[in-house]
């Protein structure tokens, strides 16, 4: 019978200390906010007791902020976003993971030197474009300019690369054709790299201020972002009521990343490089 190796149970445990060490460092802003959102205005995490704790705070935010049209024109520009990047993503990754055509090396470093150039850069022909065609202060204002992302394309494509040739090829003698194959094989199974792709964007769109100043000035299509800036600008010296409108701008995403975290990380570990 083996001996349990010391040196191994000194290693897991301290990999353990460290993982809690930066689990603390990283909690403990979220923390101090979410903490000081419960203070009256005249208290601090410092002095906060039993009486001092009220959701005053998180009705008053979210009554000045109007964040209920906010969060409905974020969740709609975040879902259109999300939708339009999860078809073409899949669309182009799985032109670049399966089909044989010249260029196609190309076309893929194309893609990839997409990923360098900032956004703000082409912030200027993009603004020109929507004006011409009429869509400043309008929702696809919001939606086309982030409809296409180099990300999404690349990262489907490393994970249909990951799928076994003989699935398709068994669809294909069934008589499926590529779309077939596309949505009923290769969709399935890229489940966990969807749900990454879904919470990569949907969270990027949410927390998306640049678009919103930028491409908009109509009250009614304000976003979470924009609000929340606008918010700031309002309550600077009222830290609990600020601290309550940035927590309520930040609960949707941390839940929506709890529930899709197992797939997330199945997701990005099976999406290595692959030629």
């Amino acid at each position: 019978m083996s001996k349990p190796n010391p040196n191994l149970k000194s290693g897991d445990f301290l990999s353990l200390v460290i993982l809690l060490l930066g689990a603390f460092i990283v909690l403990l802003p979220l923390f101090v906010v979410f903490l000081t959102s419960f203070a009256s205005t005249a208290a601090s995490p410092e002095n906060l007791s039993k009486n001092n704790w009220s959701l005053a705070n998180y009705r008053v935010a979210w009554q000045q902020g109007k964040f209920l049209l906010a969060f409905a024109n974020s969740t709609l520009v975040a879902i259109a976003v999300t939708a339009f990047q999860i078809v073409t993503s899949a669309l182009a990754g799985y032109a670049l993971a399966r089909l044989k055509f010249r260029g196609r090396q190309a076309l893929l470093l194309v893609v990839l030197a997409t990923l360098v150039i900032p956004f703000q850069l082409l912030v200027i022909p993009i603004f020109l474009v929507l004006k011409w065609g009429h869509l400043i202060n309008t929702y696809w204002a919001l939606i086309l300019p982030t409809a296409v992302n180099g990300f999404g394309i690349f990262l489907l494509r490393q994970y249909f690369q990951t799928i076994p040739v003989e699935l398709e090829e068994a669809a294909a003698i069934d008589g499926a054709t590529r779309l077939q194959i596309l949505w009923r094989v290769m969709l399935p199974l890229a489940r966990p790299a969807l749900v990454t792709l879904f919470l990569f964007t949907f969270i990027g769109e949410w927390n998306d201020l640049f678009k919103p100043l930028v491409f908009t000035t109509r009250p009614e299509l304000r976003t979470v972002q924009l609000a929340l800036a606008e918010f700031q600008e309002q309550f600077t010296n009222n830290w609990p009521l600020m601290m309550a409108a940035v927590t309520i701008a930040t609960v949707p995403v941390m839940v929506l990343f709890l529930i899709g975290q197992r797939q997330f990380i199945q997701g990005i570990a099976a999406t290595g490089i692959k030629n």
